[in-house]
């Protein structure tokens, strides 16, 4: 198996996101440190504006998941509602 992983600044505005990660993927851990937030998935990891919104009761578009991203790993599958990371066989 391998692990996927997005890491996200530590802030207000990635609070809610953080929280619809892991609710979408309950297998997903969490690493908090002072400045940022790691979240290690095996195999899969799936993001879904749905979720997001229905957290920050607004309208999301996961582009703006760019803002605070650091750094992420696997293959991006990625659409209007999911983002999808992913190692292919």
């Amino acid at each position: 198996m391998s692990t996927v992983f997005i890491a996200l600044q530590a802030n207000e505005e990635t609070r809610p996101i953080i929280e619809a990660i892991t609710a979408d993927n309950p297998h997903a851990v969490v690493h908090q440190q002072p400045a940022m937030v790691k979240i290690d998935a095996e195999n899969r990891l799936t993001i879904r504006r749905s979720t997001i919104e229905d957290l920050i009761g607004r309208d999301f578009d996961l582009q703006e998941l760019h803002i605070n991203l650091i750094s992420l790993t696997g293959n991006v599958d990625e659409s209007d509602d999911e983002l999808t990371l992913s190692w292919h066989a």
